[in-house]
């Protein structure tokens, strides 16, 4: 495993010497390795280069892996326990048709003066999980629903104003808005990153404003990254951190972006 590990960090066919070198063994040892991995069909060696890559049968169990996963029950198994250390209302959403569209919602122990229900879709640029999938998706992608929304929408941004945003976002791994959606609600949200070009999923802390200070924030978006990051690597993410927090069974202040008006 750890001569596999090191194939799939070299990001490309690899020599004898790459490979010893990042799994850290000698030539002989990792060379005796790859010789019984090749024979399974983990490993594959080029006739003309002598290079070592990822075989056919490590091709297909990659493949049978994501057919297998499914991304909303992975990442729903870390909510409860976000949920628990927070004492805050957490909802996951997922990318629709018309926007980001909530698939779970969790109560905290804090009254919230209404929730979002499940299936709705949330605001692109209102809303601290729009905000992410607004930084984190194309344009082609977002852009087409900003103009929907926007159509029957009372407040408008700058194209300044949305640049600012994501670049916020990008800088603090986080999005925070509140009264955005629900008036006297403040949410926190952060991407959940699956494998390749899948679309991310985004997670969020929402509670109470009069409860929002700014030590509060800071501890949950701690909680947040800390959560989301474990749930990237469940998922797949390459580069992603391995998963300090298992499953559990059991910041700045927020600011409102400008008005513009049109």
């Amino acid at each position: 495993m750890t001569v596999l590990l090191a194939l799939e960090q070299s990001a490309g066919p690899a020599s004898l010497t790459q490979i010893a070198a990042l799994s850290g063994m000698q030539p002989s040892k990792a060379h005796r390795y790859l010789v019984s991995l090749g024979r399974a069909g983990l490993v594959s060696q080029s006739p003309s280069s002598g290079l070592y890559d990822l075989g056919p049968a490590m091709r297909r169990l990659g493949a049978e892996a994501l057919r297998r996963m499914d991304e909303v029950a992975l990442a729903s198994e870390y909510l409860p326990g976000l949920r628990d250390r927070t004492k805050h209302a957490i909802n996951l959403a997922v990318w629709g048709d018309h926007g980001p569209v909530i698939v779970r919602w969790d109560y905290g122990s804090h009254v919230l003066p209404i929730t979002v229900r499940v299936g709705a879709t949330l605001p692109m640029l209102t809303s601290s999980i729009g905000r992410v999938y607004l930084t984190h998706l194309p344009q082609t992608l977002t852009d087409p629903v900003i103009s929907a929304q926007e159509a029957t929408a009372d407040q408008r941004f700058t194209e300044e104003e949305i640049e600012r945003i994501k670049a916020d976002i990008r800088h603090n791994g986080f999005a925070v808005t509140s009264g955005g959606v629900i008036p006297g609600v403040t949410s926190v949200a952060a991407p959940v990153f699956t494998t390749g070009e899948a679309l991310p999923l985004a997670v969020a802390i929402v509670l109470p404003a009069r409860l929002a200070t700014d030590d509060v924030l800071r501890a949950v978006q701690a909680e947040l990254l800390k959560t989301t990051g474990a749930m990237s690597a469940q998922l797949g993410h390459q580069g992603a951190a391995t998963p300090a927090d298992r499953p559990s069974t059991s910041g700045s202040k927020p600011t409102r972006p400008a008005r513009n008006r049109r």
